[in-house]
């Protein structure tokens, strides 16, 4: 049962992303459940607790008689997570810089001490981690430190996306560094970057947290 459940699933999140693609548009009728068995090489029951899980997220609807439709006013319903999993390094580059830039000018305004604390722990623990060489250690601290800003920032819908990204961002640095240099190159930045905020300068932390990006 677990088993089936998990494969309908599956099948489900390709049905979602090939809409969000554009396989199949707003009021687009889908394959009938033979041809859909066919596509993803297994059984109509799947199939059918596939559809169901989508016609329940308002992705799809049935229409007796007529069959299987794809919402019409759908647009992009695949979760934020799911489709940051599917993004080019390029593209998550340009959403981490836009955020990180965001959250580090509003933490500057509506940044508390307790904020200020949790951060200060972060940035403490990059160096630490950096300095020994821990590289996975690094990587978690730098990305603690700068969801503590989004947090900081007052902006929960930012700080959620933050945290989205920061997921897909832990284990790009991961591959895209050999060790803890560039982040013992940065750290000082990232010190600026935390004065300007603990002084509540924003337009200054804008532009470190720019800086940042582009050393990274």
């Amino acid at each position: 049962m677990i088993q089936k459940k998990s494969l309908a699933d599956e099948v489900a999140m390709r049905l979602q992303e090939q809409v969000s693609l554009g396989q199949y548009k707003p009021g687009e009728k889908l394959p009938i459940e033979p041809e859909l068995m066919k596509a993803f090489g297994v059984g109509r029951s799947t199939i059918r607790e596939a559809i169901r899980i989508l016609v329940n997220s308002g992705l799809l609807r049935v229409q007796q008689g007529a069959g299987t439709f794809v919402d019409a006013s759908t647009g992009n319903k695949e979760p934020i997570s799911q489709r940051l999993q599917r993004a080019s390094e390029e593209d998550l580059d340009e959403v981490r810089a836009l955020v990180e830039m965001k959250i580090a000018e509003k933490a500057a305004f509506n940044r508390s001490k307790a904020d200020l604390a949790v951060m200060k722990t972060y940035l403490r623990d990059r160096k630490t981690a950096a300095d020994a060489g821990d590289l996975e250690a690094c990587v978690d601290a730098d990305i603690a430190f700068h969801v503590a800003i989004a947090e900081a920032s007052g902006n929960q819908v930012l700080a959620d996306l933050y945290k989205s990204v920061s997921v897909h961002l832990r284990k790009w640095f991961l591959v895209r560094f050999p060790d803890t240099a560039s982040f013992i190159g940065s750290h000082s930045l990232h010190e600026q970057l935390f004065k300007h905020i603990t002084d509540g300068e924003a337009k200054k932390a804008w532009n470190t947290a720019a800086k940042i990006i582009a050393w990274h």
